[in-house]
């Protein structure tokens, strides 16, 4: 998970049991088992997949790895960086699968729109920038909506919105993502509870 950039050590959410971690706090879930997709299976919740870029696709050994540590995993080309409307379907398919299970669930969604190229959700762009990956993350923020929806149908949600690393767009002469510089090392996220529209309904409290 990414963590501030501000000195200290900062409490993690998660993390597999090891001795003489200093980041584990009383209030971290820590686990027995390799990793948290396990981990949460082993404790009743269905676990699900939805890739978009290509450590996802399963077309490679590279590509199988992250898929294989989900009890259910899914991609196509048209959730991948190529198409102009993935998010939407990679939502539309967790939105279908969500409904299709019974069990608590641990969904994880690998968004591809605001990767390269980018420049599709920018019209008249001809190159990807700053502007072109503002529009592509408007779009990823509507295409969500449903999403966020759906899970506060089904119960309180937990969810955590961040990215794997940022993008160098001219900032001191670099492009890309492969280097060491601040505008990759620095990325957002959030943490939040998706609140029970059910429960809200019955006038429980939150």
């Amino acid at each position: 998970m990414p963590t501030p950039a501000a000195p200290g050590r900062h409490p993690r959410l998660f993390a597999s049991a090891f001795a003489g971690s200093e980041t584990t706090s009383p209030s971290t879930f820590a686990f027995g088992e390799a990793d948290l997709p396990a981990a949460l299976a082993a404790r009743g919740y269905r676990t699900i997949c939805i890739g978009g870029v290509g450590f996802f696709n399963k077309q490679t050994a590279l590509g199988s790895v992250l898929p294989s540590l989900f009890q259910e995993s899914h991609w196509s080309a048209g959730m991948g960086v190529a198409s102009r409307h993935s998010t939407q379907k990679q939502v539309a398919l967790a939105i279908a699968r969500l409904a299709d299970s019974g069990q608590r669930t641990f969904l994880f969604i690998n968004v591809a729109a605001l990767h390269t190229p980018n420049r599709a959700y920018l019209p008249g762009c001809r190159a990807d920038n700053l502007d072109s990956h503002a529009a592509a993350l408007r779009y990823v923020d509507g295409a969500l909506a449903p999403l966020f929806a759906a899970c506060a149908k089904r119960a309180p949600t937990f969810a955590i919105v961040c990215s794997d690393h940022g993008s160098a767009y001219g900032e001191d002469g670099y492009r890309g993502h492969r280097v060491a510089h601040d505008s990759v090392w620095h990325v957002p996220y959030a943490h939040f509870f998706i609140e029970s529209s059910h429960q809200h309904s019955k006038g429980a409290a939150p």
